[in-house]
Formats: structure tokens, sequence, C-alpha cells
């Protein structure tokens, strides 16, 4: 049996900035695309924008903890995004763990930050789910 395909976009979210990434199950390698900085409805015109060229068959979004795994402010704000990309999108959006990811983009020397904290984010997601058909069953 083989499983078709599956592609994502991923969401490094800030107040400021919001970084993107992409990848898909056959290659399982997560790519920066570029960094969103704009609020409100013109940000999500041009997530709109990049759903539309990219076609994703679900999204993936950091959310914040404190080192002792516990939630803070931007915690709530990054799952209030995710809910809202949901909303707006009508895909499947799955949340990420993402202490640490600006720190090791920065640590890598990424030129854009947010987008490479997006694509660690997103090979994150790879790697906490090896098997292709574990992706197809949407959020846990």
């Amino acid at each position: 049996m083989s499983v078709a395909v599956q592609s994502y976009l991923a969401f490094d979210y800030g107040l400021k900035r919001v970084g993107v990434a992409s990848g898909n199950t056959l290659l399982r390698q997560a790519q920066p695309l570029r960094t969103i900085a704009a609020d409100g409805d013109a940000r999500f015109a041009q997530i709109g924008s990049l759903i539309d060229e990219w076609q994703p068959n679900a999204l993936v979004v950091g959310v914040p903890f404190h080192p002792d795994g516990a939630e803070h402010e931007n915690t709530l704000r990054a799952r209030r995004f995710a809910r809202q990309l949901q909303g707006r999108f009508k895909l499947p959006v799955h949340e990420v763990d993402e202490r640490y990811s600006t720190t090791e983009a920065h640590a890598d020397g990424a030129r854009d930050l947010d987008a490479a904290s997006a694509a660690i984010l997103l090979q994150q997601f790879f790697n906490e789910h090896p098997e292709p058909s574990d992706l197809s069953k949407g959020p846990e």
C-alpha cells in the first residue's frame, strides 16, 4: 500500500513576524521559505497566498513553552494563531513544541531566522512522525 505524498507549510509565529517553511512526506526535508512581516488581515492575506501557491495538505505551528514545559503568554498566542489558521483555511493544524528553534537557527548561521526556525519546526514534526501513515491521521 502506498501513501500519497503530503505537503506541509510550517509557521514560526511571532507578534511582529511569522517565519514560513515548506516540506513534504516524500523528501521529509523542511526548507525555509520566507518571513511575513505583517499583522492582522494583511498577515493572513500573505499566508493565504502561500497556501494557494503551495497547496499544503496540513499546517504546522510552533508553540513556545518555558524551559520547564510551563505555558506562558506566547503559548496562548501561538495556539490562538493555530486556531485562526484552521478556521480560515480549513486545513488540519499540528502543533510542535518550538523551544529553542530560534536559538538553533541562530547557531546554524541562518540569514532569515524566522523562516529557518519554521524549517526546524517542520523537520522536528517529520522526525516525530516517522511513518507516513501517521501524518495523514490529522492532529493528535
